[in-house]
C-alpha cells in the first residue's frame, strides 16, 4: 500500500465503495454470468451479487464511475489494491471497481490475481482509448490512414483482377497452340479442353483467396485505427495469427504420423508392385503359380490389390492426423451405416463377379449365350458383365442374373478342341440317306469360315413320319461370326441340294408332289438375285 493513503482513509473509501453496491467484502454467487465492458472493450467478467445488487447493476454503476474520471482528465496510473478480502482496482487516487472471490471461475482455473491483473491491463489501454476518441487530431489521423489503406485496397484488388486476367489469356493461348497441333476428333482435344478449364479454375481460385486475404488486412487495420473498433480489429488480426498457429502447430505434430503413414503405403505399393508382376507373367503364361490360372490372373490381382490397400489403410489409421476426433469417428461411423443399409444388393453383385471369375465361366473376348442374349463379352466387371450381340448392341447383364441363368460358351474350346454349331433339315425317305449327309457335307465344305478340323458331322437325329431329320454339325473358325457363317452355310446347302434334285421336305410333308420342288440351276440368280462368287454360277461359297 501507497505510503500517502492511510489505512484508515483507504478503509472508509471501501466502506463508501460498498455503500454505493459495487463492492463489498460479502458477496454471494449470482449463477450468473456479465461482463463489464468500457469503451467497447471487455474488463473482466462479474458473477458475484453484492449486497443485494446484481451483477449487472455493478456493471452500470461501473461505467458511470469510469465515465466520470474520464470526464475529470483521470486515467491512470491503474493499480491494484488489496483490502482484507477485497481486491480493488484504482485508477489514480479513485478506486474504480473490486473483484469479489465469488467473482472469480475456478473451474476455468481462474485466481483472484491474475484476474485483477488482466483487469488491470484491459482497464488501462479502454481508459487511453476513452481519452483518444475525445481528442479530435487523433481521430482526423485515423481517418487519413483508413483512407489510404482503402485507395490501396482499391489498387491491390485492381492488380490481383488484372493478374488473374493475363494468367487466363496465357493458358487461353497455351491451349490453342495446343489444339492446333492435334488432328479433330482425337482424344487429346478433349483432354487439352479439360486441363484447362481446371487450369482456369485454379487461377481464379488463387486470385480469389489472394483478394479474401488482402480484404481481411485491410479490414483489420481499419477497424484498428479507431479506438471504439479497436477490439475488434485486435480480435480479428488475433484469430488469424491464431488460426495459422494452430495450423502450423497442427501439422508439425503430426509429421510423424504422416511419415509413418507413408511409409506403411509404400510398402504396401512396393509388395503390389511385386504381385502384379507375379500376376502378369501368370496371365501372359510365362510362369505359374498354384490355383491361379490366366483367366482368373488379372481379376485376382485386382482382389488382393484391394485387399492390401484396406489393409494399410487399417494400420494407418491411427496414425492419421485427426483420427482420434469426435468428428472423424461420426463421418466413419455414418459411412459404415449408409454402407451397411445399401450393401445388401451390392454384395449379392460382387459375390456373383466372384463365382464368375473364379468358376471361370467366361471371359473378355468369349462368345457366349445367357438366356436368350447371345453376344461377345466386352467387360466383365464387379457388378454387371456387358455383352455385344451380333446387332450391335451393348447388353448389360448384372452378375447375380448372369450366375441364376445357364451360361453357353462357344469360345471356350472354339482354339483347341472346336465347338460344334448344329443346323437341321428334314429330307423325305424317297431321299437315300447317305446322298443327303454327303450333300451336307458338301455344303460344310463350301462354307468359308467353317473348320476343316474338327471335321464337320451329319447325325439322323429323328426317323419322323413322313422324313427324316439331319442335323449338321459344324466347328467355326470364329466363334462370334456365328451369324454370317451359319447364313452362308444355309445358302449353300440350299444350293447343293438344288443342284443334284433333292427336295427339302421342311417343315411338314404330306404327299408327294406332282413334280419335285427344287429350283433349276439356271434360276438361282433371277432378279433381283445375282452371283456374288465370281465364278459365273454354281452355289455360293
Amino acid at each position: 500500500m501507497p505510503p500517502f493513503i492511510p489505512t484508515a482513509l483507504l478503509a472508509l473509501a471501501i466502506a463508501s465503495v460498498a455503500a454505493a453496491a459495487d463492492t463489498a467484502p460479502k458477496s454471494v454467487p449470482s449463477g450468473r454470468v456479465v461482463p463489464l465492458t468500457y469503451q467497447n472493450r471487455v474488463i473482466t467478467e462479474l458473477r458475484a451479487t453484492v449486497l443485494s445488487h446484481s451483477p449487472e447493476q455493478r456493471v452500470e454503476s461501473i461505467q458511470q464511475r469510469l465515465d466520470n474520471l474520464v470526464a475529470q482528465g483521470i486515467v491512470g496510473p491503474v493499480e491494484i489494491r488489496k483490502y482484507e478480502e477485497l481486491t480493488t482496482i484504482t485508477v489514480g487516487p479513485h478506486i474504480a471497481f473490486a473483484i469479489a472471490p465469488d467473482d472469480v471461475d475456478e473451474m476455468a482455473g481462474e485466481t483472484i490475481e491474475n484476474k485483477a491483473a488482466r483487469a488491470t491491463a484491459a482497464l488501462g489501454t479502454a481508459l487511453q482509448e476513452a481519452v483518444e476518441l475525445r481528442t479530435p487530431g487523433r481521430l482526423i489521423r485515423a481517418g487519413l490512414e483508413a483512407a489510404g489503406a482503402t485507395v490501396l485496397l482499391v489498387l491491390l484488388l485492381w492488380g490481383i483482377r488484372a493478374a488473374d486476367r493475363v494468367a487466363e489469356r496465357r493458358l487461353v493461348a497455351a491451349a490453342s497452340e495446343r489444339l492446333r497441333r492435334v488432328s479433330i476428333g482425337d482424344s487429346h482435344v478433349l483432354q487439352a479442353s479439360r486441363v484447362l478449364e481446371l487450369m482456369r479454375r485454379l487461377v481464379m481460385l488463387i486470385a480469389l483467396l489472394a483478394g479474401a486475404f488482402v480484404l481481411y488486412s485491410w479490414l483489420t487495420f481499419v477497424l484498428r485505427r479507431f479506438p471504439y473498433t479497436r477490439p475488434w480489429g485486435e480480435s480479428m488480426r488475433a484469430y488469424f495469427f491464431d488460426t495459422l498457429s494452430h495450423l502450423a502447430l497442427g501439422f508439425a505434430h503430426a509429421l510423424p504420423g504422416l511419415f509413418t503413414v507413408f511409409v506403411i503405403f509404400l510398402i504396401a505399393r512396393v509388395v503390389i508392385r511385386v504381385l502384379n508382376a507375379l500376376f502378369e507373367g501368370v496371365e501372359r503364361q510365362r510362369l505359374s503359380l498354384p490355383y491361379v490360372y490366366p483367366e482368373t490372373a488379372q481379376p485376382t490381382r485386382r482382389l488382393v490389390n484391394g485387399l492390401i490397400w484396406v489393409f494399410a489403410l487399417v494400420v494407418a489409421y491411427p496414425y492419421l492426423p485427426g483420427s482420434g476426433t469426435d468428428a472423424f469417428k461420426g463421418v466413419s461411423v455414418f459411412l459404415g451405416l449408409i454402407i451397411s443399409l445399401g450393401s445388401s444388393g451390392l454384395v449379392n453383385q460382387v459375390m456373383s463377379s466372384f463365382m464368375i471369375t473364379y468358376s471361370r465361366a467366361l471371359r473378355l473376348g468369349d462368345y457366349v449365350r445367357v438366356g436368350d442374349i447371345e453376344g461377345t463379352v466386352t467387360h466383365v466387371g464387379m457388378l454387371s458383365t456387358k455383352v455385344k450381340t451380333p446387332r450391335r448392341e451393348e447388353v448389360t447383364i448384372p452378375n447375380a442374373v448372369l450366375v441364376s441363368n445357364t451360361t453357353t460358351n462357344f469360345s471356350k474350346f472354339a482354339d483347341s478342341d472346336g465347338v460344334y454349331v448344329p443346323t437341321a433339315v428334314t429330307i423325305g425317305y424317297d431321299a437315300p440317306w447317305r446322298q443327303v449327309e454327303a450333300l451336307l457335307l458338301m455344303a460344310a465344305d463350301r462354307t468359308e469360315g467353317v473348320r476343316r478340323e474338327p471335321k464337320p458331322v451329319v447325325f439322323q437325329t429323328a426317323l419322323q413320319d413322313f422324313y427324316v431329320h439331319y442335323t449338321l454339325l459344324v466347328s467355326l473358325e470364329q466363334p462370334h461370326a456365328r451369324g454370317p457363317v451359319l447364313n452362308r452355310l444355309h445358302a449353300n446347302i440350299q444350293d447343293v441340294f438344288n443342284e443334284y434334285g433333292v427336295q427339302i421336305m421342311s417343315p411338314n410333308y404330306e404327299a408327294d408332289p406332282a413334280a419335285p420342288k427344287i429350283v433349276p440351276k439356271d434360276r438361282w440368280f433371277e432378279a433381283p438375285g445375282r452371283d456374288t462368287s465370281g465364278t459365273g454360277g454354281g452355289a455360293t461359297p
